[in-house]
C-alpha cells in the first residue's frame, strides 16, 4: 500500500510525506529527496525500499516554501530546485527530517530507522546523522558534507560519490574520508547523480553496485530491536 499522509513537526508546520509500506518490515528508511522535490524518481525509490523489505517514508522537504514540488530533470527544474533550497532554513528541514524519523518509529514499532538521502537529501543525510538520532545514514552525493565535515555522526554512516562529480571534487571526497575514516566510503566512475535512472548522468553499474551495497549496509544496522 502507497500514500500520501500528513506529518507535524515539532513547531506546528504540517507537511506532505510520501508512504511505501511492506509487510513485516526488516525496519524504516527515511527517503530524503533531491532538489526536484518528491518527484517520480523519489516515490520510486521508496518503492524500491518497500520491495526490499523497507517501510520507507519520503517527508517533503520543501513543502515550507512551496508544496507538492515535482520538477524536471532538466536546467530550468535545476534553477528552480536551487532557488526553493536557498529559501530553506536548515534547521526547520532538519525538524521535517526528525519528525518523519519519529513517525517511523511509532509506526514500526520495536525497529530501527535510517535516513537515505541523495544530492540536496544526502547533504541531509548527514546532518541527520550528526544532529539527530537515526540508526543509520546513506549519503548519496551530498555536496555540502564536506563543508560540514568537521561534525561527528553518532551513528555509522555510508556515502557514495562519483569521481566525475564536477559538484563535488574528489579532494572533497579524501577530507571526508580522511576527517571520518569511520564512515563507508565509496567512489564510483561516474558522475553527479549517477543512481537516478531518470537523468543523463545516470550510470547503471554504478548505481546498481551503490544499491547493492546500500542494502547490505541497511539489513546490517537496522537488525535487531530499537533502543
Amino acid at each position: 500500500m502507497k500514500n500520501i499522509l500528513q506529518l507535524t513537526a515539532n513547531d506546528g508546520h504540517r507537511f506532505d510525506a510520501y508512504l511505501a509500506e511492506a509487510s513485516d518490515p526488516h525496519g524504516s528508511v527515511v527517503v530524503l529527496q533531491e532538489i526536484f522535490g518528491i518527484n517520480h524518481h523519489i516515490r520510486s525509490v521508496a518503492d524500491r525500499f518497500a520491495r526490499e523489505g523497507f517501510w520507507a517514508i519520503a517527508p517533503a522537504l520543501f513543502n515550507r516554501v512551496r508544496p507538492q514540488v515535482e520538477l524536471n530533470y532538466d536546467n530550468a527544474g535545476v534553477e528552480e530546485g536551487k532557488k526553493i533550497a536557498y529559501n530553506l532554513n536548515r534547521d526547520q528541514v532538519l525538524q521535517d527530517i526528525s519528525a518523519a524519523i519519529d513517525y517511523a518509529r511509532a509506526t514500526v514499532a520495536g525497529k530501527k530507522v535510517a535516513v537515505a538521502g541523495f544530492c540536496f537529501g544526502g547533504s541531509y543525510a548527514w546532518l541527520s546523522a550528526t544532529r539527530l538520532r537515526p540508526d543509520a545514514a546513506i549519503c548519496y552525493y551530498g555536496s555540502m558534507i564536506a563543508d560540514l565535515a568537521q561534525e561527528k555522526p553518532i551513528c555509522p554512516v555510508q556515502m557514495h560519490f562519483g569521481k566525475n562529480d564536477t559538484s563535488i571534487p574528489p579532494s572533497n571526497v579524501e577530507k571526508i574520508r580522511a576527517t571520518h575514516p569511520e564512515c563507508e566510503i565509496y567512489l564510483y566512475d561516474a558522475g553527479h547523480g549517477f543512481s537516478c535512472d531518470e537523468r543523463e548522468s545516470y550510470a547503471p553499474e554504478a548505481a546498481a553496485l551503490a544499491w547493492s551495497r546500500a542494502l547490505d549496509f541497511l539489513k546490517t544496522r537496522l537488525a535487531g530491536k530499537s533502543g
